[in-house]
């Protein structure tokens, strides 16, 4: 794999930038243990995500990057900050990067769109990006259509740029399956859920490990807006009132704030725990230098 020697990191595994999750402290942790840690800029404003951009630079001197979500209307801000206050390296999400493309170019920020199929991969391209992570539905949090097993070979096959794999990650056997596929590294989210220094709270970090593939659901398929998390008694709520044709808005009832009040209470009954279908081969609550040492042994060995 070669997405390490593309970032200058020592392992070629990106942290997926997880909103209310993935601040600056954290995205440094990740840096410092050899992947590349980045910022979920969330619902952030543009001076919020200064402030962990700066905190993450007081941590580590390794790479580290951001994820901006592109249909906030905080998004123009936030890509002069990026450009202020020099981040290496940008991943996107809900929304085209290409007004900024450019800028960011000049400023030496290497771009990397999250796309959810072959048709987006070949629109970045078009666009200068410097690769595309293609996601499968396999991932926690919002998904597309397209497994990662269709997904990757197929935007492998259209574009000519550097694909990075994510969605359903959490093992050396899929490490290497993803570069059989033809991508040069990965993006990993559920799995770092469950490491040592990730600031969700303790129920958050128990029901990973109690649950199974059969606890996980998706929300919002109906309405358009598919999410993928565990099951409890908010996604029940949510599908049972979605079936009976409730709109968006009705439906947003459930889920304002819900990722919040999982991240930062634990509550198992109105949070919102998103995770991918990699969630049943997580066993324990470990370092992130563990787990990415554990990743890589696990790769070469299948290697």
């Amino acid at each position: 794999m070669e997405l390490d020697k593309i970032l200058g990191i020592e392992y070629p595994i990106i942290q997926g930038g997880m909103a209310q999750i993935s601040d600056g402290e954290f995205a440094a942790k990740v840096s410092e243990a050899g992947a590349l840690g980045v910022i979920g800029s969330g619902n952030m404003t543009g001076e919020e995500l200064r402030e962990q951009i700066r905190i993450c630079k007081s941590l580590t001197q390794k790479p580290f990057g951001v994820n901006l979500l592109l249909l906030s209307p905080h998004s123009d801000h936030m890509a002069d900050v990026v450009v202020e206050e020099e981040v290496p390296v940008i991943t996107t999400g809900a929304g085209s990067p290409a007004k900024y493309i450019d800028r960011w170019h000049r400023a030496g920020i290497r771009i990397f769109p999250v796309v959810p199929n072959p048709t987006l991969a070949i629109r970045m391209e078009r666009y200068g990006v410097d690769g595309v992570i293609v996601e499968g539905n396999e991932a926690g949090g919002h998904i597309g259509d397209m497994t990662s097993m269709t997904l990757i070979p197929q935007a492998r096959d259209r574009v000519n740029i550097p694909i990075i794999a994510a969605g359903g990650i959490a093992s050396g056997r899929q490490l290497l399956a993803a570069q059989i596929l033809g991508a040069v590294g990965v993006q990993i989210g559920t799995l770092f859920l469950s490491s040592t220094e990730c600031p969700i709270h303790a129920k958050y970090k128990e029901l990973l490990l109690k649950s199974k593939y059969n606890n996980i659901t998706v929300i919002g398929q109906i309405a358009g807006l598919p999410t993928r998390m565990i099951k409890n008694q908010m996604t029940r709520n949510y599908i049972m009132e979605e079936k009976k044709g409730k709109d968006k808005m009705e439906l947003e009832r459930y889920t304002l704030g819900a990722l919040k009040t999982a991240v930062e209470t634990g509550d198992l009954k109105k949070g919102s725990f998103m995770a991918g279908l990699a969630l049943s081969q997580i066993e324990e609550i470990r370092p992130i230098k563990e787990i990415l040492e554990g990743l890589m042994r696990e790769y070469r060995e299948e290697l």
